[in-house]
């Protein structure tokens, strides 16, 4: 029996080691990858003082790390639903035994206390820090900043937790609810991390159906549309025409002393869109044929066929809630990964449903971009400020930490959620959760309706010539009278 256990004890430790080895390695792929990404878009010139440069450095590597854990709570799902089927077509493989429910467990736990420990912790940190000079009267430095930021962070803290005792007496006013509200540990942080979870799904719940209508625009920006009753010599040139006449009026404003400054600026700034519009004309015109008349109507299809399948599965769901409370959202404690499939139709199914969590939480992000008061929060390649990037790693980390609950919630996957994700208060909630997928689903369709409606008028009106009157009846430029606001050529 000794050695029995002996034997059982030198199992357990190589398997916690070999779990511990698993997410460091994953980690470390995940954080290289957010350095990258965050250096591609960081300002260079940040870098100009010692002080200040070991400030931004501190800062750079606390938003690399919340970027890595945001990515980790975007995979956290998928990694799941693939680990599962996997164990489940190869039970018996030697080679995937190191892929078991303890490591997803722990995988699920580390993500939950990492999100927990950035967004509380480590990026208050790092706005602060980044703003902190030191208290008046004391000696400048960087202990100086540090300890500003530890008292910033301290009343941040008292501020946070009286408006959650406040809150949570409020809702709950029974005498165990009451007895709870001295219990930091198993009661303050479970409560106010479900309640930044709501508010995370509250804002996937407002981006998502924007940023699905959206992806349409971007898509079409980056592809090469058909050219359908569209003269493309024609239009390059008279882009042709606009840019020699916006060039000869910047060759005259620069040789009069009063016409200097804010009108240079605005003709360089139409020159620049006049140069943007022929690029774009003219990389329409070399674009092969296959390119503008298969690739883009393929996207556009793979597109509106992934929206439209979110929509079904949610309407789907929806009768699911109506008569079926299984269908609720629920945690898990089994470690039995691999036992059964919770995909109807196999691998193809679970296959399905990642690709539409990836889709999902691409839309996300392009709606949240293009809401218009998060726009401020979009990063531009090398000329990003290190607060901006802080918003933004805040926000991603929120958005991405709510799609596993939102992704069980709307019912885009039955996987039960694990770990600290299936402890969130408001998920037992069926009037909630109904509500929630109704809101996804009226929304989605009518900001689709609104897209397509839009889209489709637009085209028309540019297939018969018709936008040309709009441009007729812009105002003219103060100016001159040979171009409009927006750089066009009038006729007199």
């Amino acid at each position: 029996m000794d050695e029995d256990d002996v034997t059982i004890r030198e199992q357990n430790f190589h398997s916690q080691v070999r779990e511990y080895i698993i997410c460091f390695l994953l980690f470390a792929v995940l954080y290289i990858v957010s350095y990258f990404i965050i250096t591609r878009y960081k300002r260079k010139s940040d870098d100009h003082e010692d002080e200040d440069a070991v400030v931004n450095r501190i800062s750079l590597y606390l938003c690399t790390f919340t970027l890595a854990v945001s990515g980790g709570a975007v995979f956290l799902l998928p990694f799941s639903i693939i680990s599962n089927e996997i164990l489940l077509s190869f039970p018996k493989n030697y080679y995937i035994q190191w892929l078991n429910g303890s490591l997803i467990h722990g995988l699920w736990n580390l993500v939950s206390l990492f999100s927990n420990l950035c967004l509380f912790v480590l990026m208050p940190f790092a706005y602060f820090f980044l703003e902190s000079e030191g208290f008046a009267g004391s000696k400048k430095g960087i202990k100086a900043r540090i300890l500003e930021t530890f008292v910033m962070l301290f009343l941040l803290a008292l501020l946070i937790l009286g408006i959650v005792w406040v809150a949570s007496a409020l809702i709950d006013n029974d005498a165990a609810s009451m007895e709870s509200l001295y219990d930091l540990w198993e009661f303050y942080l479970p409560y106010l991390y479900s309640c930044i979870s709501l508010m995370g799904g509250l804002l996937l719940l407002m981006c998502t159906p924007v940023g699905l209508s959206r992806m349409f625009t971007v898509m079409g920006q980056l592809l090469v549309k058909p050219t359908i009753l569209e003269d493309l010599d024609e239009q390059i040139y008279c882009i042709h025409l606009q840019e020699e006449a916006l060039q000869r009026r910047l060759n005259g404003s620069s040789t009069h002393a009063y016409t200097r400054g804010s009108v240079t600026h605005q003709l360089n700034k139409e020159l620049d869109n006049v140069r943007n519009q022929r690029n774009k004309l003219e990389r329409r015109k070399k674009a092969s044929g296959w390119e503008k008349n298969l690739l883009y109507p393929i996207v556009m299809l793979i597109l509106l066929t992934g929206t439209t399948i979110s929509v079904l599965m949610v309407a789907l769901n929806i009768l699911y809630l109506l008569v079926d409370e299984t269908a609720m959202p629920k945690g898990s404690t089994d470690r039995g990964i691999g036992n059964t499939s919770l995909s109807t139709f196999g691998v193809a199914q679970a296959a399905l449903e990642i690709i539409l969590m990836f889709y999902l939480m691409v839309s996300s992000v392009v709606g949240f971009y293009s809401l218009r008061g998060f726009k401020v929060l979009t990063p531009r390649k090398d000329d990003t400020t290190m607060t901006t990037i802080i918003g933004c790693c805040v926000s991603i980390l929120v958005l991405s930490s709510a799609l596993p609950v939102m992704s069980r919630t709307l019912g885009i996957t039955r996987f039960d959620l694990l770990g600290d994700f299936g402890r969130f208060n408001w998920l037992g909630n069926f009037y909630i959760v109904l509500s929630y997928n109704m809101l996804f689903a009226v929304v989605t369709t009518l900001c689709l309706v609104r897209k397509f409606t839009s889209a489709v008028r637009e085209e028309l009106l540019k297939a018969l010539g018709l936008d040309k009157l709009q441009l007729s009846n812009s105002p003219t430029d103060p100016e001159s009278g040979k171009l409009s606001a927006n750089g066009h050529q009038k006729t007199l």
